[in-house]
């Protein structure tokens, strides 16, 4: 966990990124999740659901490229100064490695959407970063429209389906 603004998030870094001293860069990307990731969220003007995924990733770049920084997608020093948000440089936990069903979605999310929460697809018939069917969504416990869910909901019914029935709704992206 690290502290931003006076709030926790939890972050996954790779252990090649880490310091000698077992201690990372305070930085916000990709992968963290909570209070912090909501705060740079508000800031940035988007739905701050605490989830650190590809639309806070892409609302980040926009960011970055209009205040002509690094246009990495990552909240360094620069782009939280950039932002009037303060990185904390303690750092509690990290998770030193992704989940296998983590990197599964992922990689289902990127073919199905390109990872945008939004995405609908052509026909209409499937929403969401996940490409939910209504009937698949709401068999998961989702109401209303898949692609109108927080991307940490969409997240969630993801994980409960591939926990239910593995890659197998997901024929082409999931193999």
């Amino acid at each position: 966990m690290m502290l931003v603004s006076g709030a926790a998030v939890a972050h996954e870094r790779p252990s090649a990124q880490r310091s000698s001293a077992g201690s990372t860069a305070g930085t916000i990307e990709r992968g963290d999740r909570g209070s912090a990731v909501a705060a740079l969220q508000r800031r940035l003007g988007i739905q701050a659901d605490g989830v650190f995924g590809p639309a806070t990733e892409r609302a980040v770049k926009r960011f970055q490229r209009r205040r002509d920084l690094a246009v990495d997608g990552v909240v360094g020093a620069a782009t939280a100064s950039s932002l009037g948000l303060r990185l904390g440089s303690r750092t509690v936990s990290r998770t030193h490695k992704r989940s296998s069903t983590s990197a599964t979605l992922e990689r289902i999310a990127r073919c199905e959407s390109g990872g945008n929460p939004r995405a609908i697809s052509a026909s209409g018939q499937y929403r969401g970063k996940y490409q939910f069917s209504r009937a698949t969504w709401r068999a998961m416990g989702g109401t209303g429209d898949p692609a109108r869910a927080s991307e940490s909901e969409q997240d969630r019914r993801a994980a409960k389906l591939l926990a239910m029935r593995g890659t197998s709704p997901w024929p082409t992206c999931g193999a």
